[in-house]
């Protein structure tokens, strides 16, 4: 035990990250007469929105449900524009919260936590920036975002290319001019699809990298009309509470039956008309879509139909079908015009499974079918999900152990929030938590009022400390892991696994449960005491 008197902080709590998460619990504490100061790397606030400014950033949940319910004056104020918002209205959004609550004088903006290390005798969180600040804190609260760290392959030759390279997670502020070009764009997945039709009108020539197809479901996007969004808003309250209580956070159209017993042609008229609607609502046409092999192939074929009647060259058509893993086990895109940009004459496939890439060279890209002359290259190559954020960081707990160490063979959290052997430190939207299967602002807002709603419990009680038991820990995990495994999930490398890192343990990070199970576990584990946490005043 130790008996250390209480030091006094510089601040009661430390935030790392300035999106919606990080915005949002620093308004929390705020209001509550706490101490807080944010650190933020970019210039401004916004998070992935802030550093995601490639060309077709979109978000593909509606816009009316991607923002805050925790204030009504904010969500009737605001002016969505489109069904699904792009990245400048996101941003526009985010700005206008943090001016809006006056957020900016508790951040410090261009500055990247580089340490957090658990002070044992003193009981408190030391923080280290990168332009050699420290500051010290009762808690640390980790808003760095499950898809915020971005990766570029370890390809040959990379540092030989003598054109421009870009990272669709870490664009230019002022954009980039692809006019009279020619560009290779590496990655079909979410940001390459919503990026390559975009710059297939800007470049000369557009030359797309493909290593794994994936489904690309139509966006449908569109202006909204005035009564629409008037609409929206006047049944806000009930429209928020069903987002809180579905499986993804989202209003979906419920499913019409079961595949499996659904006659061939009444099937496809079901998927024909799921498709006309566009954005996620194909995947819950049929109830066993996503959780029966031979349901979801059902579906994968008829996007697989979908492509081939889109793209007029068969053997691109045919290399852009998905085949080998489940419609869903991937992250599904939404894309608008996806598949018809590759019936442009500047565009051109490159199957990396046929050809793949044996190194970058000074003038191109280089494969065993020859090399691809460009004058830049695009990274759509997406991130160390969930983890690489938090392990960009050395963070250290009880003892000086590292959390990379702690999870070397995988991340190991309780609820997503929580990390034995690391007292008073909380992350937001973590492994273990359904963050990226979610509509992620209806995840960020119910962890960060649970994170609260716990920090209000230790300060009403005078505890000091709040720590996951191991033993807790180790049943969320395996609760976790046993809801995944047997299901179509598994059946991808995905980065859900991490399966886009190399040499990263293959496990399934988020929670499969559904949003709305996840909040009523955390609101038991809540009114039980704060099952599975040791809260105290002295450290054990």
């Amino acid at each position: 035990m130790t008996n250390t008197p209480p030091a006094e902080p510089t601040y009661d709590v430390v935030v790392v990250g300035a999106g919606f998460a990080g915005l949002y619990t620093l308004h929390s504490l705020r209001r509550r007469g706490m101490s807080v100061r944010l650190f933020e790397a970019g210039s401004g606030v916004g998070g992935t929105w802030f550093w995601n400014r490639y060309p077709g950033a979109r978000c593909d949940v509606d816009s009316a449900d991607y923002s805050y319910s925790f204030d009504d004056a904010l969500q009737q104020d605001w002016v969505w524009t489109e069904r699904y918002p792009a990245q400048p209205e996101i941003l526009r959004y985010l700005e206008h919260v943090a001016d809006r609550f006056g957020l900016r004088e508790d951040i410090t903006f261009g500055t990247r936590v580089t340490s957090a290390h658990f002070d044992d005798a003193r009981g408190l969180w030391t923080v280290t920036t990168d332009g050699g600040d420290t500051v010290t804190a009762r808690w640390t609260v980790m808003a760095t975002g499950p898809l915020s760290s971005a990766r570029i392959p370890d390809i040959a030759g990379l540092a030989t290319f003598t054109g421009d390279i870009h990272h669709t997670a870490s664009w230019p502020e002022h954009g980039v001019d692809f006019g009279g070009k020619r560009v290779g764009v590496i990655g079909t997945g979410s940001s390459g699809v919503q990026a390559i039709p975009v710059i297939a009108e800007q470049a000369a020539e557009l030359t797309v990298f493909q290593r794994t197809p994936g489904f690309v479901l139509p966006a449908r996007n569109r202006p909204l009309g005035p009564g629409e969004l008037a609409e929206i808003k006047a049944d806000y309250p009930t429209r928020r509470q069903l987002q809180r209580e579905s499986h993804g956070g989202w209003i979906l159209p419920p499913p019409v039956g079961l595949a499996l017993e659904t006659a061939p042609e009444v099937r496809i008229k079901e998927y024909e008309t799921r498709w006309a609607v566009g954005g996620l609502a194909f995947q819950t046409t049929f109830g066993d879509v996503m959780t029966d092999a031979a349901a979801n192939e059902t579906a994968a074929e008829f996007v697989r139909s979908k492509i081939r009647e889109t793209v007029t060259d068969p053997a691109t058509a045919e290399a852009l079908c998905p085949k080998g893993y489940p419609l869903g086990a991937k992250r599904v895109c939404v894309g608008t015009d996806y598949y018809e940009t590759y019936n442009r004459d500047n565009v051109q496939l490159v199957d990396l499974h046929a050809t793949p890439i044996e190194e970058i060279v000074p003038e191109g890209i280089r494969t065993d079918a020859g090399v691809h002359e460009l004058d830049a290259i695009v990274f759509a190559t997406g991130f160390d999900a969930m983890t690489g954020a938090l392990g960009a960081i050395d963070i250290r707990g009880r003892g000086g152990v590292r959390l990379r160490d702690t999870w070397e063979a995988g991340p190991r959290t309780y609820l997503g929030v929580a990390v034995a052997g690391f007292p008073n430190l909380f992350v937001l939207a973590g492994p273990g938590s359904p963050s990226v299967l979610s509509n992620v602002v209806v995840s960020i807002e119910q962890h960060v009022e649970w994170v609260i709603g716990y920090l209000d419990h230790m300060r009403e009680t005078g505890a000091r400390f709040a720590e996951a038991t191991p033993r807790a820990q180790d049943e969320w995990v395996d609760h976790v892991t046993g809801i995944a495994v047997g299901s179509l999930y598994m059946q991808a490398n995905s980065w859900y696994l991490g399966a886009n890192v190399p040499g990263k343990p293959r496990i399934f990070m988020p929670y499969l449960g559904g949003v709305g199970n996840y909040r009523n576990l955390c609101t038991q584990v809540a009114s039980d005491g704060y099952r599975g946490f040791s809260t105290t005043t002295e450290l054990g």
